[in-house]
């Protein structure tokens, strides 16, 4: 939502001032400059990344649209699913949580948390390492190695497509130089011409260098940027369990392991304890 409110506040400013000052639309529209910048920027972002990336810059456009899907309530709901799991662990024993990640899609501890659980990638997360607590891991130290090398490189996958989007954008101005170019020589070519002909060619050559500008500085770098935020945020989200989960395996309390967890929320997403306190008298016992 914020995205496209910006993107129409560039737009409209730069259009409506444009037009303010007495400027033609008409005289912006050069469909074939634009063939060159942005064919040419599609063609070098192709080139430059490896199919991993190109696929997941195709799939996180949407994420553009939405923004982050992690906020106080997501946060809370999450906290909530901890506590049930450590809960389980501690009065039944760290076995007891074996049928429920081995196939945590049917699990009705899971299923109690539809938000937690909808979100594929953070429970296989949270299960992989309760799977590993199963099979006898007891050393909260040697996990934490694991998962931290687990999440840099999550952190790296995620952040090398939103570093190559920023990279499209810093390469548009230049192809909108390159654009200007070739229509500076069709202008030479054209040098008999009478003035308000080379008037019309100048111009068109000029929108390309206008046009590379625009969208690396309106668009496709602040596309980038939102990226690294809605990644940030994926990945605050995962250290979260991160850190619940080894405050379990160190012997705290199940409300004690969450608050650690609470404690390294920013602001804006962090329930205030007496949240998370009428939040886990609530949570449903399996």
């Amino acid at each position: 939502m914020f995205f496209i409110i910006g993107f129409l506040v560039v737009v409209g400013s730069v259009v409506g001032g444009y037009m303010g000052g007495g400027g033609h639309l008409g005289v912006l529209w050069m469909p074939f400059e634009f063939v060159i910048i942005f064919g040419a920027g599609i063609g070098a972002f192709i080139i430059a990344n490896p199919k991993p990336v190109l696929g997941g810059t195709a799939k996180s456009l949407g994420k553009l649209l939405k923004g982050s899907k992690y906020n106080k309530e997501s946060y809370l709901e999450l906290l909530g699913a901890l506590y049930a799991v450590f809960r389980l662990a501690k009065s039944k024993g760290d076995l007891a949580l074996e049928s429920h990640v081995e196939n945590p899609g049917e699990s009705p501890l899971f299923q109690n948390f539809p938000k937690f659980a909808g979100d594929h990638h953070a429970l296989e997360f949270l299960c992989d390492y309760l799977r590993l607590i199963t099979l006898g891991t007891s050393n909260s130290h040697e996990v934490e190695a694991v998962i931290d090398a687990e999440l840099e490189v999550h952190h790296e996958e995620l952040h090398a497509v939103s570093g190559a989007v920023t990279t499209l954008g810093d390469s548009l101005p230049a192809l909108g130089i390159v654009a200007a170019v070739l229509g500076v020589i069709h202008t030479m070519g054209s040098i008999t011409e009478p003035p308000e002909v080379l008037g019309h060619l100048i111009g068109g050559a000029l929108v390309g260098t206008f046009s590379g500008i625009l969208m690396a500085y309106g668009l496709v770098s602040p596309m980038g940027k939102s990226l690294e935020q809605v990644f940030n945020a994926e990945s605050r989200y995962l250290y979260c369990i991160r850190t619940g989960l080894l405050a379990h395996m160190q012997g705290y309390a199940p409300q004690v392991s969450i608050e650690f967890a609470r404690k390294t929320l920013g602001n804006d997403v962090r329930p205030t304890f007496a949240e998370v306190e009428e939040m886990v008298q609530n949570v449903p016992t399996v």
